[in-house]
């Protein structure tokens, strides 16, 4: 009888291991699936849940960053950004992001720094990092100039 007991413990135990991996993933592309469709309340609400279920999960805190780039919360968004870093420090389009948020709080030395890690990982946005390094220098001080 306890052998059976045991059994049936063991197995709900990696039903659950299952599903709640399972549901992370299911949490996550039904946010992608929301946020592609402009949703961003509910997409919102979908990668919260898939960030409980997987606190490691970089995309979902990539992906909140977005929507709070849309509202327009720069403080959450740069969080988001570097939490996502934080989890993948190689992920091109969070530093990409954090590199435009810097860029326009004038923190040029963090631009510089961002952009030479940016050049090391950088596989299909590259582009992007000549874009941002020309806006620096368009904007940033001269030393001659007073």
């Amino acid at each position: 009888m306890f052998k059976i007991l045991r059994a049936i413990a063991i197995f709900y135990f990696f039903l659950n291991v299952f599903n709640m991996s399972m549901s992370n993933e299911n949490f996550f592309k039904k946010g992608l699936e929301l946020y592609n469709d402009k949703n961003f309340d509910d997409a919102q609400f979908m990668f919260e849940r898939s960030i409980v279920f997987n606190p490691k999960d970089f995309n979902s805190y990539l992906y909140l960053a977005k929507i709070y780039n849309y509202k327009e919360d720069k403080q959450k968004e740069e969080k988001n950004l570097k939490t996502s870093l934080l989890i993948e420090p190689n992920n091109e389009e969070a530093i990409l992001m954090l590199m435009k948020i810097s860029l326009e709080k004038s923190n040029y030395s963090k631009v510089k720094k961002l952009s030479k890690t940016f050049s090391e990982v950088c596989k299909k946005l590259c582009d992007k990092n000549k874009e941002i390094l020309e806006n620096l220098n368009n904007i940033e001080p001269k030393k001659n100039e007073s």
